[in-house]
């Protein structure tokens, strides 16, 4: 990621996403899952208390007052007229009587028979009608939808539903579940039944309820769910017709899916496997009426018709040993498997439904992308805090969107991809921007610690705007140090010896101009190249170059003194520098290739100072700057050498001796010196060549004093040339070096 540019960072996490979105993995539909349960929970369904679903409980203190089950299909048949005469409208049973009643009298006969007590029961006792037709006897009074269960075992036979499903399109046999076999009534029950209905109840793979299966296919047919089937029965309508994708022009899902359910004027959506996604009213909403006092008389006629008239009404258990409750996003502890049958055939009834729509994958993977997108492209520009609010704006925009479609339109759609890809950027592009910072900050230490002091380069490090790359002007102070005499120095010594001595010489020297903040260009052989005010601004850059230049002065002469004798490295008898100062408008930045580049600077204030450093052997003094630097040093210890015209350069430069700091202006010695100067100089520009040898002549001593005896021999030589062949009319006093 160091290399990775955050952008490009950006673009393959949201790439990534889009993939794993497309192929929706299971941990992450989960996590879907668990976002629509915190919904459900947060705006369940609104109760009705006057709804048109109500469900008889075989609850724990039915079975406490009625006995074990299964129960005598004669109290059913009882619990099945009494609701009918109390007005219930369908009655639909998620139970499936496929064995025979063991306590009819014909089974109970036989026993006694096997056991040789027969006649204890009478004659006419075995002729008694079983228990199982008279309760499908009560069947044919009301009508009563029954169910099955679904098998992937191939056991039962086939099931036969009272209305045969239509279908627009394909059968989704690829999409919807298919079985083998089914578990059904026995069928004098099925036969006296109004209608038949799957009860098989499919949670997801965390164990939770959160859709009911409209239709399932068992052995290429169509069959409807026990809730879709009582709503049918209950409406007196015809067959259900199931939508798929291709029967109904849609294009999103894959050919053949499921899309919806038709029953009447109503169009249930489904999704693919021909599931409805069931909206929960709070838990204990749906009121249960147990069964005990039904069958018991208990609850008088009155009570039971202000409850079930006009109603359909479930049959199903919540007693632990009927083995028939499930989990659902709104319990918190597990209900009765009939209330989920219960809240979709009220769902059905009302015609309001939670749909999660074949294009709401394709509108999640957009919003991930565009919004994603923006991330990517606006993060890095506008840093981890701003970035942040972003993103977090984004999210919260995401989410309400998602809670807003919820609970307005009934809309499920996915918040996660999303928030997933906004949040996964956000981190991955912030990261990626640390590591190229600390990658910058790396190379600007690999770039500047061997030419910067170790503050200036935490400075750059800390604050790499301050650097600006490419080139970029500046006025910048220049200093060309250069060794006299250094070719006779190599020929005296081995290479080896010659390498040491120049380390010898420019450690100490390099360390004095990282001290004055001088950023070291390069070296060229003998010589050093050094600049100030870059990159970082040196509002000081003309003193600090004055005092490193005087500095390396006086460690030269000091390793003069200490380095002779030095048994490791060779030392010459006496070393000597020039330096040449100057100031002025420089181009400073990388340079140089695509290949290779080099944080240096160009300009005339360059070539300058190296014309200067040249000068210093011709005038004798350790250190001459040009006037602009000159100007800025005005309580420096400066004497004017002379007005030059360069080699490479027309325009003439007024040339400056610095021989001290602020101190040595208050020397009785330089005042002397500085004041016969100025008068020598004075006289010879007005070719007054008497006074101005008497002056040097007088003033030989203070020459002497300041170590520049060799300026004084320099005017007293050109002053002999001159008289020997005066200058032209026009002559400006200006001298013209010959040569670098």
């Amino acid at each position: 990621m160091g290399r990775l540019g955050p952008e490009m960072a950006g673009v393959i996490v949201l790439v990534l996403v889009a993939l794993v979105q497309f192929a929706d993995f299971a941990p992450l539909e989960r996590i879907r899952w668990q976002v629509f349960d915190i919904y459900q929970q947060a705006a369940p369904r609104a109760p009705d208390a006057d709804g048109p679903v109500v469900v008889v409980d075989i609850d724990e203190a039915s079975i406490a007052e009625l006995g074990q089950w299964p129960w005598p299909r004669t109290d059913l048949a009882k619990l099945t007229r009494r609701l009918g005469e109390a007005g219930a409208h369908v009655i639909a049973y998620d139970i499936v009587f496929s064995e025979p009643d063991r306590t009819s009298p014909a089974l109970i006969a036989e026993r006694y028979a096997r056991s040789g007590d027969e006649a204890a029961l009478g004659a006419e006792f075995a002729s008694l009608p079983s228990h199982d037709a008279l309760f499908a006897e009560s069947l044919r009074e009301v009508p009563v939808v029954t169910g099955f269960f679904l098998d992937a075992g191939e056991i039962g036979r086939e099931v036969e539903p009272a209305a045969s499903f239509t279908i627009s399109g394909t059968l989704p046999s690829e999409s919807v579940r298919e079985y083998a076999g089914a578990l059904l009534p026995l069928p004098e029950i099925e036969h006296a039944s109004a209608g038949i209905g799957s009860v098989s109840i499919d949670p997801d793979a965390d164990g939770i309820v959160r859709r009911a299966s409209m239709v399932a296919i068992h052995r290429g047919t169509l069959v409807p769910a026990l809730s879709l089937e009582a709503v049918r029965v209950a409406q007196d309508l015809g067959s259900p017709n199931l939508l798929t994708s291709d029967g109904s022009g849609q294009t999103l899902s894959a050919p053949g899916a499921a899309v919806a359910v038709r029953l009447g004027e109503t169009e249930i959506p489904v999704n693919d496997a021909g599931e409805m996604w069931i909206h929960f009213q709070p838990a204990n909403a749906l009121g249960l009426i147990s069964a005990a006092p039904i069958i018991t008389d208990a609850m008088s006629d009155t009570e039971l018709a202000e409850l079930v008239a006009g109603k359909i009404v479930f049959i199903g258990g919540s007693a632990q040993g009927l083995q028939d409750l499930v989990a659902t996003p709104v319990s918190d502890v597990q209900v009765a498997g009939v209330t989920v049958h219960a809240a979709a055939a009220e769902q059905i009834l009302s015609g309001d439904f939670l749909d999660r729509p074949d294009w709401a994958l394709g509108l999640e993977m957009l919003l991930a992308l565009v919004l994603g997108g923006i991330l990517v492209v606006v993060l890095p520009r506008i840093g981890a805090l701003p970035g942040a609010l972003v993103a977090v704006a984004m999210i919260a925009a995401v989410i309400a969107t998602s809670w807003l479609a919820f609970t307005q339109l009934r809309y499920l759609l996915d918040p996660t991809y999303p928030v997933v890809a906004l949040a996964l950027i956000y981190v991955v592009q912030t990261a990626a921007v640390f590591f190229r910072e600390e990658r910058q900050r790396r190379y600007i230490h690999s770039a500047f610690d061997r030419f910067l002091s170790p503050e200036m380069v935490r400075q750059i490090a800390a604050s790499p705007d301050s650097l600006e790359l490419g080139g970029e002007e500046r006025d910048m102070s220049v200093m060309m140090c250069d060794i006299r005499g250094f070719s006779r120095i190599s020929e005296q010594y081995t290479p080896r010896q010659v390498i040491d001595f120049l380390i010898a010489f420019l450690s100490p020297m390099s360390e004095i101009l990282l001290d004055h903040k001088a950023t070291l260009d390069k070296y060229i052989g003998d010589a050093i190249l050094a600049f100030w005010n870059a990159p970082l601004d040196d509002p000081d850059h003309h003193r600090n170059a004055a005092r490193a230049a005087l500095q390396m002065i006086k460690v030269t002469e000091e390793l003069n003194a200490s380095m002779k004798g030095q048994g490791d490295v060779v030392w010459p008898e006496e070393v000597k520098i020039g330096i040449g100062l100057n100031s002025g408008l420089c181009c400073v930045g990388n340079m140089g290739s695509r290949q290779r580049l080099s944080y240096t600077l160009i300009g005339d204030t360059v070539n300058v100072a190296s014309r200067l450093e040249g000068l210093t052997k011709q005038y004798g003094v350790p250190i001459i700057a040009g006037s602009a630097l000159a100007e800025r040093l005005d309580d420096f210890a400066l004497i004017e050498v002379d007005r030059v015209r360069v080699v490479g350069r027309d325009a003439p430069e007024t040339i400056f001796a610095l021989l001290g700091d602020e101190v040595m202006p208050g020397s009785e010695i330089f005042a002397r010196l500085s004041e016969c100067h100025a008068r020598m100089l004075d006289a010879y520009r007005q070719q007054d060549w008497d006074e101005a040898n008497k002056l040097l002549k007088a003033g030989l001593p203070f020459y002497e004093s300041m170590g520049v005896p060799d300026l004084n021999a320099l005017y007293r030589e050109r002053i002999r040339q001159l008289r020997d062949a005066p200058p032209a009319q026009d002559w400006d006093g200006v001298f013209q070096a010959l040569r670098k």
